[in-house]
């Protein structure tokens, strides 16, 4: 089975841990010795830590090499990574790791011997082997104090504007076709030719005019209608936006991780700010 670096197995691992680094992270002994840093984790294609890389600095002959997860104590909040037992004869022991080196099954099988205790009874097989054969160097177990943590998701809720449409107010003429009533006068002339009261009497020669020409003039007048448009204002519009409230309420399924603690033998488990396990 082929090993990879964190990074090229999970590109964003951070987050898959929380935020949490396992690079960069001091190496110490149980004693409180540093003894190095780690440079990088491989894991296997389950995405399951094999290895830390730990870069053992001057004081540790200045090389890199592999250290079985199950070696190891990883304390986040203390940023700093313990080892049990690991000593400059190991160190010294062990085939340097070089970033450029494919980790073959030989290769962890020189790493393992050299943490292998004499008494594990491990008799090596390259074709059968798996790393549950040797859960003191690759298991998480009670010795190596690991730590996970339960998630649970939760819904949150925002707001977000969106246009859903727009108005728009113009205006626009409209012709019709008016009428208005306007009274006017016209003057016209009558003239009545009417047998006077004395006709037929004698006129005195002295007082006989006779004219010719012009004898009366009369001005006639009639009116014409004037026709003018004028603008008033008829309303007023007016164009307001209002904001009304309402409640959208939304549902959906959330998970919620919960520890499952198994237990067996005659021993007690006491979870903190819980209740104890017992087992018999």
């Amino acid at each position: 089975m082929p090993l990879h670096k964190l990074e090229n197995f999970d590109p964003n691992y951070q987050e898959t841990f929380g935020q949490d680094d396992v690079k960069a992270l001091d190496l110490y002994t149980k004693g409180g010795d540093r003894v190095g840093s780690v440079a990088d984790v491989l894991v296997d294609d389950d995405g399951h830590f094999r290895y830390l890389v730990i870069d053992t600095g001057v004081d540790f002959f200045g090389k890199k090499i592999l250290l079985p997860i199950g070696l190891s104590r990883i304390d986040y909040p203390a940023r700093r990574v313990y080892v049990d037992g690991l000593s400059k004869h190991q160190v010294e022991g062990l085939v340097e790791y070089k970033e450029s080196m494919v980790v073959d099954r030989d290769y962890e099988e020189n790493v393992r011997s050299v943490f292998r205790s004499p008494t594990s009874g491990v008799s090596y097989d390259r074709d059968t082997y798996n790393y549950q054969t040797e859960p003191a160097l690759y298991g998480l177990n009670e010795q190596s104090h690991q730590t996970f943590k339960l998630y649970e998701e939760r819904l949150i809720a925002s707001k977000q504007r969106i246009k859903t449409g727009e108005v728009s107010v113009g205006k626009h003429i409209e012709t019709d076709t008016a009428s208005v009533t306007v009274p006017i006068q016209k003057e016209r002339v009558l003239i009545e030719r009417v047998v006077p009261t004395e006709a037929g009497k004698v006129v005195d020669p002295n007082e006989l005019k006779f004219q010719e020409g012009e004898v009366a003039r009369i001005e006639i007048y009639e009116e014409t209608p004037e026709i003018r448009k004028e603008a008033f204002v008829r309303e007023e519009v007016r164009v307001k936006k209002v904001v009304e409230q309402d409640i959208v309420e939304t549902q959906d399924t959330i998970r919620r991780e919960e520890l499952d603690v198994d237990t067996a033998g005659n021993l007690h488990v006491q979870e903190s700010g819980s209740t104890t396990h017992e087992a018999i």
